[in-house]
């Protein structure tokens, strides 16, 4: 179940960040509510799931999963670069998350 829960708390740490570019500065309600939502559930989500999981690597694991999702949504989403070196990036820090799951 920490797992589970580590997970729905990187994926709405996608959602508050690519929410920030739809803020536009904080300027438009909704999407600001639905941002500040987002960041709230994460943590909460990051607060359940480290009370069994080792803090280190569920933060690193939270952090990576925002990150890749993030990168990934900015690419389709607002056209960002997509280039081997990008791709590469993404490829170990994907490597890095799934090595801490399976030595946690």
């Amino acid at each position: 179940m920490p797992w589970i829960l580590l997970t729905l708390a990187g994926i709405f740490e996608i959602g508050w960040a690519i929410g920030l570019k739809y803020t536009d500065g904080f300027t438009k309600l909704v999407p600001t509510v639905l941002t500040a939502g987002s960041m709230v559930i994460s943590i909460v989500l990051l607060g359940l799931a480290v009370k069994t999981l080792p803090m280190g690597t569920a933060y690193a694991i939270w952090t990576g999963i925002g990150t890749v999702g993030t990168v990934i949504l900015g690419i389709v989403l607002f056209a960002e670069p997509v280039t081997a070196m990008r791709i590469g990036c993404i490829a170990l820090i994907v490597t890095g998350i799934l090595g801490l799951k399976f030595v946690a």
